[in-house]
């Protein structure tokens, strides 16, 4: 056990400016990493009376040998630091959410010529849209089984694909028209990609626009006579409705939006987040972590917005965030692509 006054930085030796520290272990491992806007007083908080110190930050400055810092510019760019620092180095003292699970996506490989619909788990993509997470792999089947009635997207595996371009002959879904089988050219690359979309622009919340096409198409089709043509858009219209019916309706229409929920005692807590997407509740996921650093309720909150959208961009990252507290730095953390609301 290091004595902490052993490697406590001389009188003035700590700048007073915004930056980033590390705690190092006697074998140089990074145990901990912290931001600050003043790293002077900030750091100073580590070297009082070890008594006076919450258990687990005295643990943490009774292992450690030395401490660093590095000198930013801005709160912004500590808290960018912070983030790559606490991901390169997984510091043992740092709050880590850990997921009880692997949670199932819906993912759209836009990456590809002829993008897929499929199920995915693990890390994600680059050119990959996902929606979800999902509490089950089925619910996604069942939603997706719904939609493929009026968004015919490719879901095969690539080795089904290519036989079926080999032999000229689509899987079963391309005869019940589940399928627009792009594999046998019954819809060019374009159009396949284009329903590809259209699937990605009703999972993204966007739904009332083809409820509302379809229905026009339908009376339209019936005034034309054309009933066999009107009954299956009625159809396709009822499956959008039934899927859309599976997602739970909790804000407004418009509503693009994250929850997040924090439930804590002393020695863990658990971090809940509920994606809404034209308020519905289009996932969900759950983290646990122990509470290995002196945090509160706001602590908690930065830490998990760090790991959701540290490496987000897009639709991945909705206008807004509503938290159960703000962020101690929220001015930093507002700089974000993302808005935050204090529930």
């Amino acid at each position: 056990m290091a004595d902490p006054s052993s490697y406590r930085p001389k009188p003035g030796q700590i700048p007073d400016s915004p930056g980033v520290y590390k705690f190092r272990d006697e074998h140089r491992r990074v145990i901990y990493v912290g931001k600050a806007k003043n790293l002077r007083q900030r750091l100073a908080n580590y070297f009082q009376d070890l008594a006076g110190l919450h258990p687990r930050t005295r643990t943490m400055v009774t292992t450690a040998a030395s401490v660093e810092w590095t000198v930013v510019s801005t709160e912004v760019e500590a808290l960018q630091l912070e983030y790559s620092w606490i991901k390169e180095f997984d510091p043992r003292f740092n709050v880590k959410y850990r997921d009880d699970k692997s949670y199932p996506y819906l993912a759209v490989t836009l990456n590809e010529e002829f993008p897929r619909v499929q199920v995915m788990r693990g890390a994600k993509k680059k050119g990959v849209r996902y929606f979800g997470p999902y509490g089950h792999a089925w619910a996604i089947r069942e939603t997706v089984d719904l939609m493929l009635r009026v968004f015919p997207v490719r879901t095969c595996s690539a080795g089904v694909f290519k036989n079926a371009e080999r032999t000229g002959r689509p899987c079963l879904l391309g005869y019940i028209g589940k399928c627009s089988a792009p594999c046998v050219g019954r819809v060019t690359p374009q159009e396949h990609r284009e329903l590809a979309e259209d699937f990605c622009d009703f999972m993204a919340g966007r739904t009332g626009t083809y409820i509302r096409r379809l229905e026009k198409d339908m009376m339209r089709a019936a005034e034309d006579m054309e009933y066999e043509r009107a009954a299956r858009l009625r159809d396709d219209a009822e499956a959008l409705k039934r899927a859309m019916e599976k997602s739970a309706v909790v804000l407004a229409d418009a509503t693009d939006a994250d929850l997040i929920a924090v439930a804590e005692d002393e020695l863990e807590a658990a971090v809940q987040i509920f994606h809404v997407r034209g308020g519905r509740v289009r996932g969900q996921r759950g983290w646990v972590t122990d509470k290995v650093e002196a945090v509160d309720t706001a602590g908690l909150v930065e830490h998990a917005l760090q790991q959701l959208y540290g490496e987000e961009s897009g639709d991945a990252v909705p206008k807004e965030v509503l938290v159960p507290a703000l962020p101690d730095e929220a001015e930093a953390v507002s700089q974000w692509p993302v808005s935050y609301t204090h529930l």
